[in-house]
């Protein structure tokens, strides 16, 4: 009888660990497989928030199929002590493990609510700005000018401000002069420390920068210095044959002229090429820019047209009446400009001129040339007259 009664609870105890093997197994393959959510979502997760609550989130989103499975597996996995409070975007199909590793990975939100610092060449902006998690675009919610005399204050980005999955962002303009970054990042009210010195025209690197509140102003301009010397670098080592300058620092100066002279990303080749083949002619660059960077230093826009006079008048940057380049660069170019000074395309132009539809015009001969500025003067007049 014993012997009967101890065989039937031995193969009770294999049945029940075969079927807790079982639903183990399924468990873990719920965990990994793909998730029910047809298209994405933004997880906020509040400070001091838990799994518990997340996972009830998820499940009311459509987002988990079990949300005791999605605790479960966090606790499995012990990550459950790393879950951060912010903003995640949550892609479509993603399993729970997937989303687990999301919301715990690191502290920077990748979805939600935005406020970027613009620094641009003709004014400095605040934009507050949202994530759409279905387009994965931004919609524009304000923007303001944070040196405007009459400045109020939009109730959205006080709003915004006071969140705690607020991301923050710098924009650099290419284009812009350090004189006007300093400037710009004076306005960025979630930074600290003071900068002691405009850094080197041309050596920050135009680009997009995420910050945190407290993050320091000189930390910041150091990086971009370090952005813009790995991207010079890189295109030097990249550069073609025949260029009529000798080292980075002149490479940089001719693209700095580049990024002035055209905003339209398909002409830098060719408005490079013209430099590169005044330079290697012994022609004088002639450019507009560099005039107008020997009156203003960099310390903001001329805000008007060039004088005859300040054509003629001798300064380090007026290539009308020097030679080769000047003696350093005249704005922070980006990327492209960089690179199109070091591989310029292979053209026989040596003039351009503005074509009234934002780009320009391009000539071999001065004969072309005259011909392509008539008939800018005429867009010109015709423009003035309406």
């Amino acid at each position: 009888m014993w012997r009967s009664i101890a065989s039937n609870a031995l193969t009770l105890f294999i049945v029940v660990l075969i079927a807790l093997g079982g639903l183990i197994g399924w468990g873990k393959s719920q965990y990994v497989a793909e998730g029910p959510l047809v298209e994405p979502i933004c997880l906020r997760v509040e400070r001091g928030s838990n799994m518990t609550a997340v996972s009830g989130e998820l499940e009311s989103r459509g987002a988990v199929t079990n949300p005791k499975i999605f605790r479960i597996g966090s606790d499995y996995s012990d990550k459950s002590a790393d879950l951060k409070a912010g903003s995640f975007l949550v892609p479509a199909g993603a399993s729970m493990s997937e989303i687990v590793d999301i919301v715990t990975r690191g502290g920077q939100s990748t979805c939600g609510t935005e406020i970027v610092y613009r620094i641009g060449i003709n004014r400095i902006g605040v934009q507050v700005r949202e994530l759409d998690p279905t387009t994965n675009r931004y919609t524009e919610l304000v923007e303001f000018d944070p040196k405007a005399e009459d400045l109020e204050i939009p109730e959205a980005f006080k709003t915004m401000r006071e969140r705690d999955d607020t991301r923050y962002r710098v924009a650099m303009a290419e284009g812009v002069t350090s004189w006007q970054v300093v400037e710009g990042l004076k306005s960025v009210d979630v930074m600290t420390g003071d900068i002691l010195a405009v850094p080197p025209e041309g050596r920050l690197a135009p680009d997009s920068y995420e910050v945190s509140v407290g993050d320091d102003r000189g930390d910041l301009l150091a990086l971009m210095e370090g952005r813009q010397v790995t991207r010079l670098e890189e295109a030097w080592r990249n550069r073609v044959d025949g260029l009529p300058y000798e080292t980075p620092e002149e490479a940089l100066i001719m693209a700095s002229i580049i990024e002035k002279e055209t905003g339209v990303a398909a002409e830098r080749g060719q408005v490079a090429s013209v430099f590169v083949n005044r330079l290697n002619q012994g022609m004088r660059l002639q450019t507009d820019p560099t005039v107008i960077y020997g009156i203003t230093k960099g310390q903001g826009i001329l805000g008007r047209g060039l004088r005859q006079s300040e054509l003629r008048r001798d300064t380090p940057y007026n290539t009308y009446t020097i030679d080769g380049l000047p003696p350093g660069p005249i704005a922070n170019p980006g990327k492209a400009s960089i690179e199109a000074a070091m591989n310029p395309d292979t053209t026989p132009y040596v003039f351009f001129v503005a074509d009234g539809t934002g780009g320009h015009a391009f000539a071999q001969t001065l004969a072309e040339h005259n011909e392509n500025v008539a008939k800018w003067r005429a867009i010109e007049a015709e423009r003035a007259s309406e």
